[in-house]
C-alpha cells in the first residue's frame, strides 16, 4: 500500500457556522497534518489519518479565535487537536467516496461521513507527484461537547449547531 502524506502548505480546511440565526462566520485551520495509505485513484481500502492543530483556528477576528480556543468551545490548553480516523470508505461513483471514520474533538469521539471527490493527480515543477481531493461534511458541534451559546435579544441563539467543514486537500508520496 502506497503512503501519502498530506502537503500542509497546499492544504485548507475551512468551516463556517451560523451566526445570528441569519449570516455565516467562515474560519480555517491553518495546522494540519495526515496520512493516506492507499491509492488515491481508488480509495477504497484505504487507511486516512487526519490531524488539526486546534490552535490554529482563524476567524478574522482575534477576539473570537482567542473565545474559541478557550474552554467555552475547544479547550485547546487541555486538547490541543482534532483528529479523524477512518474506518470505512465506499465509493459512489467514478471518483466520489463516503468516507466514514472517528473524529476526535476535545474528548468526545463520533463517527462521521464525509463526500470526498478524487481530483485527480499529477506532477509539480520538481517532479513531485501530487493527488487532489475536495472534501465536504457537516457535524453537530453540540454532539461535540462544543455547547456555548447566548441568546439573543430578538430571539434565537448567536451561534448555531451545524458546523459545514471543507477541504482542499494535497498529498504527496512519503518520503
Amino acid at each position: 500500500m502506497t503512503k501519502w502524506t498530506v502537503d500542509a502548505s497546499h492544504t485548507g480546511v475551512g468551516f463556517s457556522v451560523k451566526h445570528m440565526m441569519v449570516s455565516k462566520v467562515r474560519g480555517r485551520f491553518t495546522g494540519v497534518e495526515g496520512t493516506i495509505e492507499g491509492n488515491p485513484e481508488d480509495l477504497t481500502g484505504a487507511n486516512i489519518n487526519f490531524t488539526i492543530d486546534a490552535t490554529t483556528i482563524h476567524t478574522n477576528s482575534d477576539d473570537r479565535d482567542n473565545h474559541l480556543r478557550s474552554a467555552d468551545f475547544f479547550d485547546t490548553e487541555t486538547f490541543p487537536t482534532i483528529t479523524f480516523v477512518s474506518t470505512d470508505i465506499v465509493k459512489k461513483g467514478d471518483n466520489e467516496y463516503d468516507v466514514t471514520g472517528d473524529m476526535t474533538v476535545k474528548d468526545v469521539t463520533k463517527k462521521v461521513t464525509f463526500e470526498a471527490e478524487y481530483e485527480g493527480t499529477g506532477k509539480n515543477p520538481w517532479g513531485v507527484d501530487v493527488a487532489a481531493f475536495e472534501v465536504e461534511g457537516k457535524i453537530s458541534r453540540k454532539e461535540f461537547g462544543l455547547t456555548w451559546n447566548q441568546a439573543l435579544e430578538a430571539g434565537g441563539v448567536l451561534v448555531g449547531d451545524d458546523i459545514k467543514i471543507t477541504i482542499d486537500l494535497q498529498a504527496n508520496p512519503a518520503q
